[in-house]
């Protein structure tokens, strides 16, 4: 049995008026994810426990078979252990987000873009080297990772912060979302500081002058220190992969002890590699049991509050990857099941992550159930299962109980 788990991040949302009263899901032609639907068994899981944030980090966890209540301790050192970062048991990760202010009244400035435009990665590198240059220190390290998704560590320092996610702010002034709590002091003048820094640098002046959103502050948030998770073999007997853009899920992964693939011209965005991360995920199945699929340009758009854009990511996925695995997996293997689901909605209109349950679908080609259902969310008013502990799902798929 090989099992492939295919998460397009935040695909869930609300209705949208624009879409006649339909959420992306509902309005999107994904035949073949309706296919999954149709032929496998629906359910409900709820992978934010209550108290949590809803955030990817937590609901990954979850998706893996990690109780977040157990496990969880932030999103940025996640990070850091993808980006082959090296922390000891004082030190503390926060996710440095590039981002775009408006400073155009500096008495009321504003998130404009929690990405900065989906900056490059090699702009993004200039940027952050310089910042460490200026504002780095024995106990402060800025690092470079992909796009605008960047990473600080903070030498004994302290976690009791309270930072808000830049992608919940859009569009709000700032001041209301600072930092607060013990050392918040310090973590609110490295923001305003890095603001002068930035504002004026050469690589912002380009990005101007090309129409692009320039980079002009950085975002801490996300703080914590490493966890310790058990190895996904030593639980389920099997040999794992995983597959994404995101540093977030490939540390997961990398701490769960999974194989991670990175596949040429994985962005995270719109423009990603979908035909790409479909041929690595079966390739890697011809030696391994399992392969987790992350796809990260559906959460993206919401964030971006695009539904059209959503539309799509969504309908690229299901043409390019879920087809091809369709194809291609009853040739290359005799039995194999399919877990598909987002982690969390999005919504577009919050442009935000929110924690309600969101559809599953569990597909096994030897044993098909027929059923007329699309894939969306309203697999969750009819469920055939519900699953209120995300991190049981695992359970169910592997071994067909909770």
């Amino acid at each position: 049995m090989k099992y492939i788990i295919i998460v397009p991040d935040g695909a869930a949302d609300y209705p949208i008026e624009e879409l006649g009263g339909r959420t992306p899901l509902q309005f999107a032609k994904i035949p073949n994810m309706d296919f999954l639907a149709s032929n496998g068994t629906a359910g409900y899981v709820r992978n934010i426990p209550k108290g949590f944030s809803p955030g990817s980090d937590v609901a990954n966890l979850s998706i893996l078979g990690y109780d977040p209540r157990i496990y969880y301790t932030g999103r940025a050192p996640l990070e850091a252990v993808s980006m082959g970062l090296s922390l000891s048991r004082e030190d503390v990760a926060f996710r440095c987000n590039l981002v775009t202010l408006n400073l155009s009244d500096k008495k009321h400035i504003v998130m404009e873009d929690y990405s900065a435009g989906h900056i490059s990665s090699e702009e993004a590198k200039i940027l952050i080297d310089e910042i460490n240059s200026m504002l780095g220190s024995d106990g402060i390290r800025f690092y470079p990772g992909i796009s605008y998704r960047h990473i600080m560590l903070w030498k004994n320092g302290s976690e009791e912060i309270e930072c808000i996610p830049p992608h919940d702010i859009t569009g709000k002034e700032i001041s209301r979302y600072m930092p607060i709590g013990r050392n918040a002091t310090f973590i609110k003048e490295l923001i305003l500081k890095s603001i002068d820094i930035l504002k004026d640098h050469p690589v912002n002046q380009k990005r101007i002058s090309e129409g692009k959103r320039p980079a002009n502050s950085v975002w801490l948030w996300g703080q914590g220190k490493t966890p310790s998770l058990p190895a996904f073999y030593d639980k389920y007997k099997l040999k794992g992969a995983l597959i994404s853009a995101v540093d977030l899920t490939k540390g997961i992964g990398i701490l769960a002890g999974l194989h991670i693939i990175n596949v040429p011209g994985a962005t995270g965005w719109i423009d990603t590699n979908y035909s790409g991360k479909a041929e690595y995920a079966l390739n890697i199945l011809e030696r391994v049991d399992f392969v987790y699929l992350h796809i990260e340009a559906p959460d993206e758009a919401g964030h971006q509050g695009d539904y059209k854009l959503k539309i799509k990511s969504l309908e690229d996925i299901d043409r390019i990857v879920i087809g091809k695995i369709l194809e291609e997996a009853p040739k290359r293997f005799n039995e194999f099941k399919i877990l598909l689901l987002p982690d969390h909605p999005t919504p577009v209109k919050l442009k935000t992550h929110t924690p309600e349950p969101v559809p599953f679908v569990v597909y096994n080609n030897r044993k098909v159930e027929k059923k007329n259902r699309k894939f969306s969310e309203e697999i969750i008013n009819s469920p055939d299962i519900k699953i209120e502990d995300g991190y049981r799902l695992m359970d169910f798929f592997i071994t067909g109980h909770v």
